[in-house]
């Protein structure tokens, strides 16, 4: 199987166009002061199921055979991807079926259920969804596109950087959130064809580092589930389509705390007026508290999803 290109992106470009929103690019002169820095934030927050997953599955079901179709497609997933399923999956009429984790968000349950597939719940600690979504995907005839460790998905996400390139110009540095490694590694392809200097850098949460371990030792590292409030980043690995990509183009990962998260919420409401989920707030917080410093550069940051709970937000903000 040949290497991932930026010409995979490209063509996934042209699947999704229509289909997958362009989401916007905006800038924060706070921000940009405090910082000394030209910052640019690609807002998928903004993008049809509040997160850039909504690419990668378009992508992918957009490639279904008339037997794939007829079949179904079926995923695990905390929350983005299996929202991002069930809505492509609904818009081609096929059927879908989403492993979610008993803890996952209540939203992003409800989301997926709205969207018309069918929920199957496990527990993320004691069982592991990967081999419960082979069986099942066995048992039905069913496709599995599992949320990361995808090509058709890889490409599609890369998508987002496409747009933000395109929108700004050649940057300095690209800050991408980082849980499984598909938008990483997307994002990695269209930086290196459209801005071939600028520094690609993954950004996880500190309890949860398998990337920045995975890409010390040139081999993909499997932790315990993190602790973290990222929830779209609580992986225990990179997928293995991803650390190839990850391994060749990515410059660093690097990690930001919980309570850095949590201050870039706030920042988001308050300066932006913009609802992030943590997960969605990895980037930015790596610019906002100093574990990339981005001082007289110009900067792209991923600003990955929107999903969570109203009460939940309320919560992390205020304690």
């Amino acid at each position: 199987m040949s290497p991932l290109q930026f010409s995979d992106v490209e063509a996934a470009a042209g699947r999704i166009a229509g289909i997958a929103h362009r989401t916007p690019v905006l800038t924060s002169r706070t921000a940009n002061a405090r910082l000394d820095a030209s910052l640019f934030f690609k807002c998928e927050n903004f993008q049809r199921t509040g997160a850039f997953k909504f690419r990668g599955a378009c992508n992918a079901l957009a490639r279904f055979t008339d037997a794939q179709r007829r079949a179904g497609v079926l995923t695990y997933s905390s929350g983005n991807h299996a929202q991002a399923i069930a809505l492509a999956a609904s818009l081609s009429g096929i059927k879908a079926a989403i492993i979610m984790p008993h803890d996952a968000p209540a939203l992003k349950v409800a989301a997926t259920r709205g969207y018309g597939a069918e929920v199957i719940v496990y527990d993320r600690y004691t069982e592991n969804r990967e081999e419960i979504g082979r069986r099942l995907a066995a048992e039905r005839g069913m496709t599995l596109i599992p949320p990361y460790d995808h090509r058709d998905v890889i490409c599609g996400q890369g998508t987002a950087a496409l747009e933000l390139f395109a929108d700004t110009g050649p940057l300095d540095v690209l800050l991408v959130c980082l849980g499984g490694g598909g938008l990483l590694a997307g994002s990695a392809l269209s930086a290196r064809a459209l801005s071939p200097h600028c520094r690609v850098i993954g950004v996880e949460p500190a309890a949860g580092n398998d990337g920045q371990q995975s890409l010390a030792q040139g081999a993909v590292v499997t932790i315990a589930v993190p602790d973290t409030i990222a929830d779209g980043a609580m992986v225990t690995h990179l997928g293995a389509h991803n650390f190839d990509v990850i391994r060749r183009d990515v410059d660093a990962i690097v990690t930001v705390s919980d309570a850095e998260l949590v201050e870039t919420m706030k920042f988001f409401a308050e300066r932006m007026k913009m609802i992030v989920e943590p997960t969605g707030c990895l980037a930015a917080a790596a610019a906002l508290h100093g574990a990339v410093p981005v001082a007289g550069l110009r900067v792209g940051i991923l600003v990955s999803g929107g999903n969570v709970d109203l009460g939940r937000f309320a919560s992390l903000v205020t304690q």
